[in-house]
């Protein structure tokens, strides 16, 4: 997809969109139409910053085309000043269209929440607990190159280094928007380790991104809550802790179930239990709302729902492939290193045309 084109056009229908809403705001009808005007009021700030971005990318583009005349102008000294210019110039355009796309998108209530991400081990034993720890490490490099917070929450571990499970909360402007398209069923095939044969095994993983949860945004009544407390237990079950520190919280009507004991506080733990109860139902009721607005839209992504196969990452191949939009990259290695941003902006954009 050209990413550049589509920009452009969105660039385009936003500032014909401005220039209706500052006429709007001039006309008697509207400026009598308190709340009517408050409205055009709050948009046409948020289109004026997304102007503000849209300048810069285009003034972006213009010293891109500049410096390329300038590196083919012969003198040798000034093109390799304008080569060296042109690379850092690129990198600026491509971070002013990332953050384009995603003011561009239909905003969502939920988009500047931060995420709680669930990450657990699929199909295949051992080397899916693996392929976990791999999956975690690569948010937890995407979050450090967008400059968010992570903090672990929930973290069950394998006795070879893997994890059976592992929760955390990702903190940042956007985190939910560029990260809602990561929720399914992730598989691996490679080469496991305790593989003397050199056969290719395939695993899974499951990923759940939930937008964190306010307590005004879901209503829990205290009689529907059963609270255990109970020692601390580590690799093998043995209790590491003289006291009844680990908290277990049922949400009964439901049947969710959530366990915390990585904190030393009993407090903190129960703390982080009912943020994650909290972020599930809240994912639950969000889900049944766009349901009963939708009725079952079809869209190219999918819903999110865990149990879709989204995305295969081929080692032997160094590919990665999202069967939802037909992408295919050759540089697994890249994107498992937090280099995520070419699959989230199509994600993000092919969500934009399938639901305008």
């Amino acid at each position: 997809m050209d990413i550049e084109k589509f920009v452009s056009d969105k660039i385009e229908e936003r500032k014909g969109r401005l220039k209706e809403v500052k006429s709007l705001l001039q006309e008697p009808d509207i400026l009598r139409n308190r709340e009517r005007f408050i409205n055009l009021g709050r948009e046409k700030k948020e289109l004026q910053e997304v102007m503000k971005l849209a300048e810069g990318y285009e003034k972006v583009q213009k010293d891109i085309k500049d410096t390329k005349e300038l590196a083919g102008s012969g003198e040798e000294e000034l093109s390799k000043l304008a080569r060296e210019e042109l690379f850092s110039l690129n990198e600026k355009k491509e971070y002013l269209a990332r953050e384009l796309i995603g003011r561009l998108a239909p905003q969502d209530i939920d988009f500047n929440r931060n995420v709680i991400l669930e990450i657990r081990a699929g199909a295949g034993g051992e080397e899916a607990s693996l392929f976990a720890k791999d999956l975690y490490r690569m948010y937890l490099r995407y979050a450090e190159r967008r400059g968010w917070l992570v903090e672990s929450m929930v973290v069950k571990p394998t006795e070879i280094g893997g994890f059976k499970e592992i929760i955390s909360l990702i903190k940042g402007r956007g985190a939910y928007s560029r990260l809602r398209f990561e929720s399914g069923v992730h598989r691996v095939q490679r080469v496991p380790v305790t593989e003397s044969g050199g056969r290719i095994h395939t695993s899974t993983c499951t990923a759940a991104v939930l937008p964190e949860a306010r307590k005004t945004d879901v209503e829990i009544d205290p009689k529907d809550i059963k609270m255990d407390f109970f020692r601390a237990s580590g690799h093998g079950g043995q209790n590491v802790n003289k006291l009844s520190t680990a908290v277990r919280i049922c949400h009964i009507p439901t049947g969710i179930t959530v366990e915390c004991q990585d904190e030393r506080s009993q407090y903190k733990n129960r703390q982080r239990a009912m943020q994650i109860l909290l972020a599930r139902l809240y994912e639950i009721k969000k889900r049944e709302n766009e349901e009963r607005m939708r009725r079952e839209r079809k869209s190219q992504i999918g819903t999110g729902d865990r149990s879709l196969k989204i995305r295969t990452y081929n080692y032997r191949e160094n590919r990665v492939t999202d069967h939802r939009i037909n992408l295919t990259l050759y540089k697994l290695d890249r994107v498992l290193d937090g280099e995520m941003d070419s699959i989230i902006d199509e994600l993000i954009i092919a969500d934009m045309l399938n639901n305008p």
